[in-house]
């Protein structure tokens, strides 16, 4: 593996555990349906909007750091 593959591959991972790490927290606050797939946001439940902009922040500060990787090492056009 080239220095390219092994710091995408560490960026790939933080992304993942950011999108991990956020899924977790939307499962502790808010219930599933009936058939226990999709959430049930019928009910209302009130999410802590800074833990929630805080997950975001991770994921999308993870998203733009891989675009630019990969428009910087695959000659991708933006």
């Amino acid at each position: 593996m080239n220095s390219n593959e092994i710091e995408i591959d560490k960026e790939l991972a933080k992304l993942i555990d950011a999108r991990d790490a956020f899924m977790e927290y939307i499962d502790a606050q808010v219930p599933k349906d009936g058939k226990g797939i999709a959430f049930d946001f019928s009910s209302a439940p009130m999410l802590d909007a800074k833990t929630v902009y805080e997950h975001f922040y991770k994921l999308d500060y993870q998203a733009r750091k891989i675009r630019g990787f990969v428009i910087r090492n695959l000659g991708v056009k933006a």
